[in-house]
């Protein structure tokens, strides 16, 4: 009696169930606890690199605006007419009104509406005297302690007053010829532009995130709710930290502290987030007490089912089983001849098997079908990514624009808007998404020509082409986001951008390669554009400004070549990045018309 079906059922059924929810009952929620640890760690600590990212490109935008109003000529001559003895008040009064026009383009030209101050250090300034210029906390946190990053503060004197809190980068004003410091030069920037990134950064529920100098001050507004000697404790282990980032756990009236922390390039400035462990633990300690119930529920009520649920089902289902390998095998037709061998009474289980033909028989269609669909659907996805290059390049192409118009480079504008129009001309040809090597690098010359009108001096540009290369067939718009990107980071770190482009053709492979002398890739970045999935585009698709680029080339490179293209990416932190895309000419390299 023991071995009939329905006891041997409910045998197996009790021992399964009965361990697992010992399991249950102890050691899950225990290793729950542990992995949801972890995973606030990596998500905070994530988190807090989209934070230093986002910090680093608002404050290099305005170091840049300090540095370009420093060497900028109105500003040094109105600092030497300023200092000379022979100078009218006319002079004095007509440069003054020019380097305050040029200012007021200067902030209205920046998309995080930035304010420039300059004043000397006997309190005269652009906007209005300050008189108690070395009385001001800014001012004295500048020439005692030479901070450059100053903390939240009002300041009346600022170009456009508004009664809100500014953070601000503060530079030595000086004559760029005797190296004579006269002055400082303060680039206001809005407490909301990194208060409001801030708020995305979050802890759990409960848990709190400061930008803090190392002293323990609030970079920001508003008052810091950490516990002093938690708080004191965790920034002296931060400053003797040789890590850049991490966690420390801190104890504190019984309560225990998790303290996630990041040292940011900015002056001295952190990230820093807590929270209590009862915090974040408590939606789980009222989890482990209803899995207890639930789990002891489920138990109870599979053992029921189990001894019910057991007449009438192995051998047809072992049957099932039998077309399934058929399935298994792709051999459709084959599971459905078998089907019709499997006989059952008319209950659920018949029903199953019925539904499960038709569906033998449904799949077996949608197969063909989800083929054709699959090559159309790669088409498609290959035009989006192929969308998501031109909107992208036109705005920053009209930024430049409109930035040369407002200095009055007239004749800059005319010639930017020549290659602008030789580059429409070739984005608009929608006839074929493949070109000669050449007319995509002839593309490329307009583009850099651009960004020789727009930087000038501080940009040099190399294009090495084999003569061979020019008739390859290459699909369009797969260098000029690399270059863009390659100027990009150059100008990060260096006042001059060097740009060497590239093609080889090596056998059956052409090489185009692209290398800068920016502020290089980490380790990170590297790892995770090597390790990107390149056949899945959503997530190119579905990104948006500086997400798109050198992803949305490879993904496109990827579905239109794929085995025959690879890529490489040499380099350095600081000293540059060289990024080489290999294409093999012997493989599918062809025209979509004559697909």
């Amino acid at each position: 009696m023991f071995f009939s079906l329905r006891n041997r059922l409910f045998f197996i059924f009790t021992l399964l169930l009965t361990v697992p929810f010992i399991v249950l009952s102890i050691i899950i929620p225990s290793w729950f606890t542990s992995v949801i640890e972890d995973q606030t760690k990596n998500n905070t600590l994530d988190m807090m690199d989209q934070y230093s990212l986002y910090l680093d490109s608002v404050t290099v935008q305005a170091e840049d605006l300090g540095k370009q109003v420093l060497v900028n000529q109105t500003t040094q001559q109105w600092l030497q007419l300023e200092e000379s003895d022979n100078a009218s008040l006319a002079e004095l009064h007509f440069i003054r009104n020019e380097l305050k026009n040029w200012l007021s383009t200067m902030t209205l030209n920046n998309s995080n509406t930035m304010s420039i101050s300059v004043f000397l250090n006997d309190g005269t300034g652009i906007w209005t005297n300050h008189p108690f210029l070395s009385e001001v906390e800014w001012f004295q946190e500048y020439s005692a302690k030479n901070q450059r990053w100053i903390k939240a503060h009002t300041d009346a004197y600022q170009q456009t007053y508004v009664q809100s809190y500014v953070n601000s980068f503060v530079i030595p004003l000086y004559d760029i010829y005797t190296l004579h410091q006269s002055g400082v030069i303060k680039v206001n920037l809005p407490s909301t532009l990194l208060e409001t990134a801030l708020e995305k950064v979050t802890l759990g529920e409960n848990g709190r995130v400061y930008l803090l100098s190392s002293t323990g001050e609030n970079v920001l507004a508003g008052n810091v709710s950490t516990p002093e000697v938690v708080l004191d404790d965790s920034l002296r282990e931060i400053v003797n930290s040789a890590s850049s980032k991490g966690l420390i756990e801190s104890s504190h009236n019984g309560e225990e502290y998790l303290v996630f922390y990041q040292k940011l390039s900015v002056g001295d400035w952190i990230l820093f987030s807590e929270i209590t462990k009862s915090e974040l633990f408590s939606k789980v300690n009222k989890l482990q007490k209803r899995l207890l119930y639930t789990s002891g529920l489920i138990f109870i009520l599979t053992i029921l089912a189990s001894y019910l649920f057991s007449t009438n089902i192995v051998r047809p289902l072992g049957k099932m089983t039998k077309a399934m390998e058929y399935i298994e095998r792709g051999d459709f037709t084959g599971a459905t001849h078998y089907m019709p061998t499997i006989k059952t009474p008319n209950d659920e289980v018949g029903y199953h098997i019925k539904v499960f033909n038709q569906t033998v028989d449904r799949l077996n269609r949608l197969v063909k079908i989800e083929y054709e669909a699959n090559l159309r659907r790669k088409d498609a996805e290959y035009k989006a990514l192929l969308l998501q290059i031109n909107p992208h390049f036109m705005n920053n192409t009209l930024e430049i624009i409109g930035g040369l118009a407002a200095q009055g480079k007239n004749k800059d504008v005319i010639n930017v808007s020549v290659y602008l129009g030789r580059m429409m001309s070739y984005s608009l040809n929608t006839h074929t998404d493949v070109v000669p090597l050449g007319q995509e690098i002839n593309y490329i010359r307009n583009f850099t020509d651009i960004l020789k009108v727009r930087y000038e001096d501080a940009i040099s540009i190399s294009i090495v082409e084999e003569p061979e290369t020019k008739s390859l067939p290459i699909i369009k718009f797969i260098v000029q986001p690399i270059v863009e990107n390659a100027a990009k980071y150059s100008f990060m770190e260096n006042s001059h951008a060097e740009i060497i482009i590239k093609t080889v053709k090596e056998e059956d492979q052409v090489f185009i390669s692209v290398e800068d002398n920016g502020i290089g890739m980490s380790e990170g970045v590297k790892l995770d554009l090597i390790n990107a999935d390149m056949t899945d585009s959503t997530n190119v698709l579905a990104s948006k400004g500086t997400s798109i680029g050198l992803k949305n080339v490879l993904v496109r490179l990827k579905l239109y070549y794929g085995d025959d293209f690879s890529f490489h990416i040499d380099s350095q932190k600081n000293k540059g990045t060289k990024i080489t895309l290999c294409i093999n000419i012997k493989g599918d390299i062809h025209d979509e018309s004559a697909d």
